[in-house]
């Protein structure tokens, strides 16, 4: 199950870094750690993000705003409803130019969670973001990374950016009882499409 440990902590508009006890950095499978990027398009205008899809892993969730509690960390969304994933109302719209957030559960005290998956996503692989307004952002996957959390880098993960970003975050990696998961998961894409 992921407690509230397994959330970045925000700092200024994004959050900056997960909160727990994890251990080293560890590198993600062979041909998903590139950074480069593909070409993003125009920007879009910031519009509350209902829904994310994943086609190539049948994740299909609705979102949440997600805050952040009395110790600066990220709320999770509840773990009652594993399908459920957030976004860090706080920080940028997904679409917009920055760097958005999105977290939700590799599984909870139901079962297994809506990104449970998330670290066998490739690159070229979509994530789509439905809005408000029914358009959709639709970001392509650069890069997929596995981190430990005590070395969690904050500003590749959540640096500004010029262009429209999105970093799907989950936790992966071993699990403690006491500590929870030790590592991240985190995908990044970048805006390509709108519709």
């Amino acid at each position: 199950m992921l407690s509230a440990r397994g959330f970045p902590v925000p700092a200024g508009p994004t959050p900056r870094r997960w909160d727990g006890a994890p251990s080293a950095s560890k590198s993600s499978a062979p041909g998903r750690s590139t950074l480069a990027t593909p070409p993003s398009v125009r920007p879009l205008p910031p519009v509350t993000p209902v829904r994310l899809r994943i086609p190539s892993l049948k994740v299909d969730a609705p979102m949440m705003k997600l805050g952040l509690d009395a110790s600066g960390a990220l709320k999770p969304p509840p773990d009652n409803n594993p399908v459920l994933a957030g976004w860090y109302a706080g920080g940028t719209v997904p679409g917009s130019v920055g760097t958005a957030v999105t977290a939700g559960h590799v599984d909870t005290r139901l079962g297994p969670g809506v990104f449970q998956l998330l670290g066998l996503l490739r690159r070229g692989a979509t994530v789509e973001i439905i809005r408000e307004d029914l358009s959709t952002a639709v970001f392509t996957v650069y890069a997929v990374e596995t981190y430990g959390k005590k070395d969690f880098p904050d500003n590749k993960v959540y640096g500004s950016s010029t262009r429209p970003e999105l970093r799907v975050i989950t936790c992966g990696g071993d699990y403690n009882k006491k500590s929870g998961y030790q590592d991240n998961v985190v995908v990044f894409a970048s805006l390509t499409d709108s519709r």
